[in-house]
């Protein structure tokens, strides 16, 4: 087998509705967005939620439809928050059928459908408000962005409910945008990448290979003339953000500075870039481009090794909502958009469908259970659309330079990306726990839940992320010789006598079967065998690269795949005085009361610093004074009010 060959043939994906999460940490999350979230978003983007930024995006549909009278309202963009709500509808579908919702989401399409212009162009901003000036802006004005996330909900509604109407749609702007650019013809490349994944995702559907050729000259185009949207600016004279003078534009801000082959560091707006590395996985999967394939591991380990967060954020500056520079990862003015965040589990899973290596799954890990759902309060109803690893009440959200760093959810945003982005996450969660490759069925993800695979069913019970227990129950469907390989992640030590996996009740040799991250079973399955996996979950201290200015000195704690936080509710004011001793002993224990009801917090000895007077500075040494801190799971701080929160904490010297 040639090298194109193994990857073509490792690409391979897993449909929503083949899955059904039955577990005890998810299935409360992803129920949380099916009855509170969606039915709420629902209404906001059709202006019946008061209190909230105005939405309008219906509205600006039945507008451009001739249904309604008006003026266009909103971001540019708008249009793309509905389509991200209809994708998350498509997969709550697939989750849990619901009559109602899928007749309120055709609904909606029959209005899409209704307002798309007779040569395919879909954009409700220009048909409603600027229609002379389509596709003359393509560095601000979104028109391919929007498309491109139209293209992913008609993907996902299709392959969710059979319905072909919202394809068919997307197929004819598909044909259209294809017809105005490429080679020959207009050499335009999207400001912000996203129609790159919206046509791999139709190429994926319809089998049509002009589509995935489509996404191929927007990734290879970008970059090759890196003053496109300045000389773009010139010619048409006009513009609609006026965020830039006539000097010629930041090009690394949406990654049009180099080829994509040519770059090697993530640079400039962080969900921009992560979209485009997504497609360029997702591509190179597809046709088994080795180059190109090298080139996503290239920014892949530029990302994990020097521009992420612990928890998994990245874009370490508000200026740009962007990456800055290797190591530089302020704690306090940290942007980390959720989106983003949800862009590296879309990378992640892509070139885990490439090469199954646990590197990759243990950042989708990481990025599943911190930095995605810290986005979204624990009841569902309020969003953060940056987070950071620390806040200051009084200083963060209010001081210049930290007016980014909220300390509190707000209920919506104008610019609302993220919460519709957490919707199709979440619902989508299925999605991303397995892949199918040939001989082998690969297990990514320790998750309760039973699953409808081509070689087996697989019904999976677990107790993480809070306990290391997890089995799985396989039921061969045909001829019962395959490879069951299933991540360990990388903290679970598997010389540790308390690391243990059977099948049947007989132990499995580790160190003989792991390879690259993921345990390889092999034998002819039959049914109801069953795969238990024990490993102890110590509570850890983890160190930064001392080129991480912020963190010297300091620990963070993990306990499995979370990260946990402290908060002043629990810890009292100034947390920057509390110590976590060398000799650290914590204790894991499950809240049972409050709004942290079921969720694992630790008690550590500690220390806390006090200072001899009031004077703002001293001879004096600070005195340690022996106490028990309380850390809390990172994704489910500021639940309780306003208050102090650090992740990163000072050791004992």
């Amino acid at each position: 087998m040639t090298e194109r060959e193994r990857m073509k043939k490792a690409a391979n994906e897993i449909a929503v509705k083949q899955v059904k999460i039955q577990d005890g940490f998810w299935s409360e999350i992803q129920n949380r967005m099916i009855d509170v979230v969606i039915p709420f978003q629902e209404k906001v983007l059709k202006d019946e939620v008061p209190g909230v930024p105005k939405s309008h995006a219906i509205e600006n549909f039945r507008i451009a439809a001739g249904l309604s009278e008006g003026e266009f309202y909103g971001m540019v963009f708008q249009d793309s928050d509905v389509a991200k709500w209809l994708e998350g509808v498509a997969y709550s579908l697939a989750v849990r059928p619901d009559a109602g919702l899928e007749e309120r989401a055709d609904a909606i399409i029959e209005i899409i459908e209704k307002a798309q212009q007779p040569d395919g162009y879909l954009d409700t901003y220009f048909i409603v408000k600027e229609p002379e000036r389509r596709w003359q802006n393509l560095q601000e004005c979104h028109e391919l962005y929007c498309a491109g996330h139209m293209m992913e909900a008609a993907a996902a509604y299709y392959q969710s409910t059979g319905k072909d109407r919202l394809l068919h749609i997307t197929e004819r702007l598909a044909d259209h945008i294809i017809r105005r650019f490429g080679e020959g013809k207009e050499r335009g490349v999207p400001g912000h990448q996203e129609v790159e994944l919206g046509l791999m995702r139709l190429y994926q559907v319809t089998g049509k290979e002009n589509y995935k050729q489509m996404a191929r000259f927007f990734l290879e185009e970008r970059g090759k003339n890196p003053d496109y949207f300045y000389e773009e600016k010139v010619k048409r004279g006009w513009q609609h953000w006026g965020q830039y003078n006539l000097n010629p534009i930041d090009n690394t801000y949406n990654q049009a500075h180099k080829t994509i082959y040519e770059q090697d560091k993530a640079v400039g707006h962080s969900v921009r870039a992560v979209y485009m590395y997504t497609a360029m996985a997702a591509l190179a999967g597809a046709d088994g481009d080795r180059r190109l394939y090298d080139a996503c591991l290239t920014l892949w380990n530029n990302i994990v090794r020097q521009r992420m967060y612990i928890t998994g954020g990245i874009g370490s500056t508000a200026e740009g909502e962007a990456f800055s520079l290797d190591y530089d990862l302020p704690n306090d003015m940290a942007y980390a958009e959720t989106c983003a965040s949800i862009a590296m589990v879309f990378f992640a899973k892509k070139m885990l469908e490439i090469e199954p290596d646990g590197s990759y799954a243990d950042i989708m890990e990481r990025e599943l259970y911190n930095s995605t759902i810290s986005g979204i309060q624990l009841d569902g109803k309020r969003y953060f659309y940056v987070n950071p690893l620390e806040v200051n009440p009084g200083v963060s959200g209010k001081v210049s330079g930290y007016k980014h760093v909220l300390p509190e959810r707000p209920g919506w945003y104008e610019c609302a990306c993220c919460p519709p982005n957490l919707v199709r996450l979440v619902t989508a969660l299925g999605a991303y726990a397995w892949s199918e490759s040939g001989d082998t069925i690969y297990s990514h993800l320790f998750i309760g839940q039973k699953a409808e695979l081509e070689k087996a069913e697989i019904v999976v019970e677990s107790s993480y992320p809070w306990e290391g227990r997890v089995s799985y129950r396989v039921t061969p469907k045909k001829d019962g010789s395959f490879v069951l390989a299933v991540h360990i992640p990388s903290y679970v030590k598997v010389e540790d006598e308390e690391t243990v996996v059977t099948v049947n009740g007989e132990p499995v040799m580790l160190k003989d079967c792991l390879r690259k991250g993921y345990l390889y079973l092999e034998r002819r399955w039959e049914e109801n065998d069953r795969v238990e996996i024990r490993f102890a979950m110590p509570v850890r201290k983890l160190f930064a690269n001392q080129k991480v200015r912020e963190d010297a000195g300091c620990v963070a704690i993990m306990r499995g795949p979370v990260v946990y936080c402290f908060e002043g509710t629990d810890n009292g004011e100034d947390i920057q005085a509390l110590r976590i001793p060398r000799q650290m002993q914590a204790e894991a224990l499950l809240c049972r009361e409050g709004v942290l009801k079921g969720n694992v917090l630790l008690k550590i000895n500690g220390f806390r610093m006090k200072t001899g007077s009031d004077e703002l500075y001293s001879e004096e040494r600070p005195q340690k004074e022996e106490t028990v801190l309380t850390a809390v799971p990172y994704y489910a701080w500021a639940n309780r009010g306003e208050n102090q929160m650090r992740v990163w904490m000072l050791e004992e010297v």
